[in-house]
């Protein structure tokens, strides 16, 4: 099994900057990606950013170059910098981790950590 916490997120105006971070633990895991995804109200949740144990990220076209995801891979923790907030991003964000076990590939998600961006 493994355990994801996350921290971050919060209220802030739009131009604004908040960090989410997510940690991973457990045992006997290989972590194949980490990244995170959100949801707004009303809408389907969709990926914002993903970063594979080897590095490579995946962005969001309506997020890149305001954020910036990096991963810590010594301590299985993945960060996302966020600048230049919108209103548009106001969403519940959720941390995603795909591990691989024996083979099998597992999908874990995080609680949510709500981030509200005020015009």
């Amino acid at each position: 099994q493994v355990q994801l916490v996350e921290s971050g997120g919060g209220l802030v105006q739009a131009g604004g900057s908040l960090r989410l971070s997510c940690a991973a633990s457990g045992s006997r895991f290989n972590i194949n990606s980490m990244g995170w995804y959100r949801q707004a109200p009303g809408k389907e949740r969709e990926l914002v950013a993903s970063i594979t144990s080897g590095g490579s990220t995946n962005y969001a076209d309506s997020v890149k170059g305001r954020f910036t995801l990096s991963r810590d891979n010594a301590k299985n923790t993945v960060y996302l910098q966020m600048n230049s907030l919108k209103p548009a991003d106001t969403a519940a964000y959720y941390c995603n981790v795909v591990v691989v076990r024996r083979g099998t590939y597992y999908n874990y998600w995080g609680q949510g950590t709500q981030v509200t961006v005020s015009s």
